[in-house]
């Protein structure tokens, strides 16, 4: 289970490690933190020496509710900050956060590797051409509506059920337009309440019949701090009780916002499987 980033060729059949990089004023953990170059770069330097392979950059906060920001302000916040990395660190792996093709490309061609993407290609028609047109790994993420609307679209049957079959069609779909390196995130917190993201959490098994790598990202969300009664700083020990769960069920790549814990994670469970 291999994707091919900028020519190297990352074997996710051992989980690998995604560090989140914030470039946002109002994301629900981090927003704000990182306000100039210093901090993005010490920010990064940290993920990279804890063990991350990939870094996550993004400048939209896609929290519930968030503002939605114009295209020029994303890439301001964006773009320079994939250069300043790849300018000290020249080898790290940049995935962009982004529900927008034009960022996406531009992300790509500025030396990002990744186009991880909230909506799947549903907030913008032309986001599956030009991923296929890159030729770069693709994360597609379940979510209904706009970060400004999905809490009020968490209606479902069976939510395990409709997420997979959600799923076969965007595969499909990407598929028939040529992207050949997919990954699939099953949007814990998008769309979804508390007792919804852990139905999909027990049944996380079920993604490896989809045959594509998993991404999991359930670093300090609601469903841990709302469900323990804490705040998001005190949900790091919640983080990884569920990130072991989601690597025993066949995580391929935890997104997280601290690296070093998630890795040490990742080895002991590699170690017992």
């Amino acid at each position: 289970m291999t994707i091919n980033c900028k020519g190297t060729l990352i074997d996710l059949s051992t989980p690998k490690v995604m560090g989140i990089i914030n470039i946002t004023p109002d994301s629900f953990y981090d927003g704000g933190v990182l306000t100039d170059e210093k901090d993005i770069l010490g920010q990064a330097e940290k993920m990279l020496s804890e063990g991350a392979t990939f870094l996550d950059l993004g400048g939209y906060s896609s929290r519930p509710g968030a503002k939605d920001i114009s295209i020029s302000e994303e890439l301001n916040r964006v773009i320079p900050a994939i250069e300043l990395i790849l300018k000290n660190f020249p080898e790290t792996l940049i995935s962009i956060d982004t529900f927008r093709s034009v960022i996406a490309k531009k992300a790509i061609e500025s030396g990002a590797a990744i186009i991880n993407d909230i909506s799947a290609g549903e907030l913008d028609d032309a986001m599956l051409p030009t991923v296929a047109q890159l030729q770069v790994p693709y994360v597609m993420m379940h979510m209904r509506g706009t970060p400004q609307t999905m809490q009020s679209l968490t209606d479902y049957e069976n939510v395990t059920l409709e997420v997979l079959r959600y799923f076969s069609e965007r595969i499909a779909e990407a598929r028939a337009l040529g992207i050949n390196d997919i990954i699939t995130d099953p949007g814990f917190g998008f769309a979804k309440t508390i007792p919804q993201n852990f139905e999909l959490l027990s049944n996380l098994e079920l993604f490896k019949n989809l045959n594509v790598p998993l991404l999991i990202g359930v670093s300090r969300k609601g469903m841990i701090h709302k469900t323990l009664n804490i705040n998001p700083k005190e949900a790091l020990n919640g983080t990884t009780a569920l990130n072991s769960i989601a690597l025993l069920k066949g995580a391929n790549i935890l997104r997280v916002h601290d690296v070093k814990e998630a890795v040490e994670c990742l080895e002991l469970v590699q170690q017992m499987l």
